[in-house]
């Protein structure tokens, strides 16, 4: 009998373990990257967005959309439309430095980029296209990998499993094998790429997680002169700031930017520089607002909005909050495209 209840303690032991193992995997699992992007190379900046529930939230999968002859080309071969069957995109941006045009100009860089796509692709008919259109074929690890030109670029591509694949504009294969090698992996042993490992622990997770976010120098597209340009207006932040930027819908859309700063004393030269900055567009959202007392809708949403930002410091960070409606964004979006006919606001994206 004794003999019995050891054994049986034992085994309580053993499943109790196995459960704690099982909880303590499924917590990392929880915390960790998406996979999407800890398959993508080192990087200079990252950025991932979440289009399953943005697509369930706001039906973006019915709205016709222009094509170029290549694209559709490409959709008719193999039955991938993106705005219906990608549910992820994480894709990584590569900083190449390249001579100047001119012997005393000014450095320039090229910027790559390499993509991971998750969502529901037929592979037979993905590789026969790739296979007819490739300039060039790999196996690596095996994995087939096809160069395809496009549009003057050497473009690679492989899917690395039914439902993912992996494609780099890179003049070399290192990104593209690195993505390969990633993706045998274990998804617990391997963090991603230093950018990710370092600080996607920045990114909001609470109360919802962020459906958009960006790591890095993410002012990379849209840098000139050294500085940072959005809409023709200059931010007074180098393109090399590193950025931890978010997008989180939970009835309302919800922007986080932070910058990391070397000390305290640049945290608070951003926030001081910004807030004049702020405080300048809704001077002129109010005067624009008084000129045009019928308060035309896209004015009136980008004055609530500007109201809504707060910028802040932590110690070495400097951190931007917005937020703003469906209606708002509605607004906003028609003003530019005058055309668009009326939708009902979005449904709760977390309820999907």
């Amino acid at each position: 009998m004794q003999f019995k209840r050891k054994r049986t303690l034992l085994s309580l032991v053993i499943a109790l373990a196995a459960l704690l193992a099982l909880g303590f995997a499924m917590y990392l699992r929880a915390k960790a990257p998406p996979e999407a992007a800890r398959l993508l190379p080192e990087c200079d900046a990252m950025v991932y967005l979440q289009l399953k529930p943005l697509r369930a939230a706001t039906h973006f999968d019915a709205t016709p959309v222009p094509r170029s002859a290549y694209f559709q080309q490409f959709i008719d071969a193999t039955g991938i439309v993106p705005e219906r069957d990608l549910d992820e995109v994480a894709l990584a941006m590569h900083r190449v430095p390249t001579p100047p045009p001119h012997k005393h100009g000014d450095p320039v860089a090229e910027i790559y980029t390499s993509e991971v796509f998750v969502g529901r692709f037929d592979g037979q008919r993905l590789a026969k296209y790739l296979a007819s259109t490739a300039s060039a074929h790999e196996s690596y690890a095996g994995v087939d990998i096809y160069t395809v030109p496009v549009d003057g670029e050497t473009v690679r591509v492989a899917q690395l499993g039914y439902d993912i694949i992996a494609i780099s504009n890179m003049p070399q294969a290192e990104q593209i094998h690195s993505m390969v090698d990633r993706s045998r992996a274990s998804g617990l042993s391997s963090p991603g790429a230093s950018l990710l490992a370092t600080h996607y622990q920045d990114v909001p997770q609470l109360p919802l997680p962020a459906q958009a976010w960006g790591i890095g120098h993410i002012g990379l597209p849209f840098s000139q002169n050294g500085y940072i340009n959005v809409m023709g207006l200059q931010l007074p932040l180098p393109e090399d700031t590193d950025l931890v930027a978010s997008l989180r819908y939970s009835g309302s859309v919800h922007l986080r930017v932070e910058e990391m700063t070397p000390n305290e004393d640049a945290a608070q030269h951003t926030v001081e520089t910004l807030t004049a900055l702020l405080n300048f567009l809704r001077g002129l959202g109010s005067e624009q607002l008084q000129a045009h007392p019928t308060h035309d809708p896209a004015a009136v949403a980008m004055h609530d909005i500007l109201a809504s930002t707060t910028l802040t410091q932590h110690g070495k960070r400097a951190e931007l909050n917005a937020t703003a409606t469906s209606e708002q964004l509605k607004a906003l979006s028609a003003a530019h495209n005058p055309t668009a006919s009326e939708t009902s606001a979005p449904a709760d994206a977390s309820k999907h």
